[in-house]
């Protein structure tokens, strides 16, 4: 890299003077500067390392996931809105109930996955990549031009922008963003490849949303196959939740079976040490249980002759299972079960293979962990960690595939993409805007314990009719917006600008802040299934509603005050800070022990669990890739 020049503060003067000029009109721009090219320098490779590397790090970029970028118009349209509508408060209770438009609606064309051309075994790889290049360039024009015709569309369908959230003359002023999804084809092709080789798959979706990890794309692309719904990170949402979604997934896809599982466990008693997590990938014996019972199910029914079969019995003479007969399903449930080489077979109709499909940082890989009982393939909180498929045994009879995660085409917002952790924080550009949308599902202020950055709001007389004896209470009546929430949280952590001195908004919303703290499970939220009475959804007190927050008594695993303090306090900052690209050596905790959930009013205190069983995923190096 060049050293700068050397610039006088004369010089910086005139710079500055002539700035104002030209944005004033009195003088015309100078000719822009025109770059050097930078030298191309030789390089020299010794051996074989050096080599390899360059096509692992080249095989490594063909593999990243691409999505499209905010207009800078919308990003300034947005930024505005942040800053002037009024967030409603108290939240109304019916936020807290996933809208109907999760699911497909008539209204717009539906949406689909790519699918794999037809191919001959006589056809060449150029051909074949070229017919793929051509189907995937009209679908994503096809797909564009659907979701811009949705994004043009009526904005008061039934999203979270209806009268019953935001209010009528703010839902008229909120903006509608694009939908993003994976543009890179040959992540698709690692899809292809893993439904390909799948016999079974499982497709995990997350417990806080599950219908926008499986939208009708997805499934529409899956109609033909074996498939197990898994729900992922039960324990932020909590029983109560999750058993509503069983039931309400079952209802709606009475084809599929749909089961939950946990990735972690606590570690026994003297097996953890001091500033690590407690927690190890071990999915629990139940919940292995019940994914095993679904599976040798769905193995059983592929074991039976098609009813075109059974009709004709000719091809029933011929007919065979399409998967391995025989499978000795109880090494699957003995978790230390050891195993030689020579058990495993080489040839792929000996065993079965189960692929794992689901959107980016779902828990494919940890899922794939806590069955193998070990870290065998690599698992962060960072959304698109995993950038090629790994294959690994289960057991000799039977092996895991992992796939990419996949943001596919749906109907819905950008920002609630972002807050349920599919798309990476760090490629967010409308910071504004992802808080808005999630201070509409959860008092932040609250959460954070926020002081508002404009204090001096006039007080407001309470006029209603008191009885004779009553105390007549004066209280202020303070109005927030996203953009205040934000600049609350920066003057908290003393963030400003490096020329200004401004608070620093964009810091406190990305750089593992707000919006990390949402979508990786430190702030506890959920949504209940499309449908759900009011009256089974708690409100909170009479002063606030919560919205889609979850209190720490309706969880179902609690950490106790110690185990709390040592997570929050070393694991969550080492596991949080694996992608962050600035701040990682500073301190992620939400507030100072003792704070975190309190708000002005002493008789409401909500606690907030600052941390789950998540926090043991951590990018450890040593961690292998799989069997490519």
């Amino acid at each position: 890299m060049p050293r700068r020049q050397p610039t006088s503060t004369r010089q910086k003067k005139e710079e500055r003077q002539l700035k104002r000029a030209v944005k004033r009109g009195d003088v015309s721009p100078p000719p822009p500067k025109q770059k050097k090219a930078p030298k191309k320098r030789l390089r020299v490779h010794h051996g074989n390392a050096p080599a390899s590397s360059s096509a692992s790090v080249e095989s490594s970029r063909k593999l990243q996931s691409f999505f499209i970028k905010s207009s800078t118009q919308f990003l300034e349209d947005t930024k505005a809105l942040a800053s002037t509508v009024l967030l409603s408060r108290p939240i109304h209770p019916s936020a807290a109930i996933l809208p109907g438009s999760y699911e497909q609606s008539s209204e717009y064309e539906s949406l689909v996955c790519p699918r794999r051309p037809k191919w001959r075994y006589d056809m060449s790889k150029k051909e074949v990549e070229s017919n793929e290049e051509g189907l995937f360039k009209k679908w994503l024009q096809e797909t564009d031009s659907a979701l811009e015709k949705w994004r043009l569309g009526d904005r008061h369908s039934d999203d979270h922008d209806d009268a019953a959230n935001l209010g009528q003359e703010q839902a008229q002023s909120v903006l509608r963003s694009t939908p993003s999804f994976e543009r890179n084809l040959e992540v698709w092709r690692q899809l292809w490849r893993v439904t390909e080789i799948s016999q079974i798959i499982l497709v995990l979706v997350d417990s806080r949303c599950p219908l926008l990890h499986y939208p009708p794309s997805l499934a529409r692309y899956l109609s033909n196959r074996k498939v197990i719904l898994v729900l992922t990170k039960v324990d932020i949402t909590g029983p109560t939740r999750v058993s509503a979604w069983i039931d309400y997934l079952r209802n709606a896809f009475p084809s599929l079976r749909v089961v939950q599982v946990q990735s972690y466990t606590a570690k026994e008693a003297g097996f953890h040490h001091q500033g690590r997590t407690k927690y190890d990938f071990r999915i629990p014996q139940i919940f292995r249980q019940q994914l095993l019972n679904a599976i040798r199910e769905l193995h059983t029914e592929m074991l039976q002759p098609p009813e075109k079969i059974v009709g004709d019995p000719e091809k029933l003479k011929h007919w065979k299972p399409p998967v391995k007969q025989d499978i000795d399903w109880s090494a699957a449930l003995d978790l230390h079960a050891q195993h030689n080489l020579a058990d495993y077979p080489s040839e792929e109709d000996r065993f079965l293979t189960i692929g794992l499909l689901g959107s980016p940082n779902v828990g494919k890989s940890s899922l794939l962990n806590a069955l193998i009982g070990e870290p065998k393939v690599r698992a962060s909180k960072t959304p698109g960690k995993t950038k090629h498929f790994q294959t690994l045994f289960w057991t000799p009879e039977i092996r895991l595939a992992d796939c990419p995660g996949l943001v596919m085409p749906h109907y819905v917002p950008m920002e609630m993409q972002v807050l349920s952790g599919v798309l990476p924080i760090s490629r967010v550009s409308a910071i504004p805007a992802c808080v808005q949308y999630a201070a509409q599902l959860l008092p932040l202020e609250f959460v954070f314990n926020l002081s508002h950055p404009r204090p001096e709001e006039p007080l407001m007389v309470d006029k209603r009719t008191w009885r004779e004896g009553t105390k007549r209470i004066e209280h202020v009546s303070v109005s927030w917006t996203a953009m205040d929430i934000l600049v609350a949280f920066a003057n908290k952590k003393s963030w400003v600008t490096a020329k200004a001195g401004r608070p620093d908004f964009s810091r406190a919303g990305n750089a593992s802040k707000v919006l990390r703290a949402l979508a990786e499970g430190q702030i506890p939220w959920g949504f209940w299934p499309p449908g759900t009475p009011l009256s089974n959804i708690r409100s909170g007190t009479d002063e606030l509603s919560c919205g889609t927050w979850i209190q720490s008594d309706d969880q179902a695993l609690q950490v106790s005050d110690e185990e709390d303090s040592e997570v929050s306090g070393s694991n969550s900052s080492s596991s949080l800070a694996t992608d962050s690209g600035d701040d990682s050596n500073e301190d992620l905790s939400l507030s100072e022990p003792g704070e975190i959930g309190q708000t002005h009013d002493e008789s409401y205190r909500p606690a907030l669990n600052t941390t789950t069983r998540f926090a043991v995923l951590q990018l450890d190096e040593d961690i292998g890739d799989g069997d490519e």
